[in-house]
């Protein structure tokens, strides 16, 4: 019985392991494609802005929340809008493939190895993308 428990907590560590790989993998192809396509990446912050801002417009109208309130929340989520659209979307793609690997292993999944691959990848992006903008750096500032 004791083996049984064992073998059965040991599985779901191991399924929460690669299904927690697999998420970050995910993430990190999300930013990559982000990085291809820069409209697909505002769209979606865009599309995130108009929620946040229809939640505040209902606040408002509900009389749960003062003018002043509402602007100053509307010009922070504005603000994280603008910010999320101009960061380096290869940075954050080398992130998440970064934190597969070195969270989420051993075990050595798919969702492992690929990211393992994509790493190298989205930091080579990431690097043309600091040098192009004149930004100095060196390997260790990246890691």
């Amino acid at each position: 019985m004791i083996l049984g428990a064992l073998a059965c907590l040991y599985g779901m560590v191991y399924a929460d392991l690669v299904l927690r790989a697999r998420s970050a993998y995910m993430q990190g192809e999300r930013y990559l494609r982000w990085h291809e396509h820069p409209n697909e990446k505002t769209a979606f912050f865009e599309q995130k802005f108009a929620i946040n801002k229809a939640k505040l417009d209902k606040e408002l109208a509900a009389g749960a929340l003062p003018r002043p309130e509402y602007d100053q929340k509307l010009d922070l989520i504005r603000f994280e809008q603008e910010e999320a659209v101009r960061e380096s979307s290869a940075k954050y793609a080398y992130i998440w493939y970064q934190t597969a690997v070195e969270l989420f292993s051993p075990p050595e999944s798919r969702w492992v190895q690929l990211s393992r691959q994509r790493m190298r990848q989205a930091k080579e992006l990431w690097e043309k993308e600091l040098q192009a903008k004149g930004i100095p750096f060196k390997d260790y500032m990246l890691e």
